[in-house]
């Protein structure tokens, strides 16, 4: 299955076996997107949030 990337527009390939949560990455642009699976069962993609370091503050 494809799916368009909300920042570029680039065709990200996401698998029939794609799990909520999972993160794909857009091969045109390099942003990471959390996969959310909705009610119908379609997929949206969102922004991943990024982990900082915590350099022990």
């Amino acid at each position: 299955m494809k799916a368009r990337c909300p920042e570029c527009d680039g065709e990200i390939e996401v698998y029939d076996d794609v799990i909520n949560g999972e993160i794909v990455t857009c091969p045109e642009c390099g942003m990471d997107f959390e996969v959310v699976i909705e009610e119908k069962g379609e997929i949206k993609l969102v922004p991943a949030e990024v982990e900082g370091e915590d350099w022990g503050e």
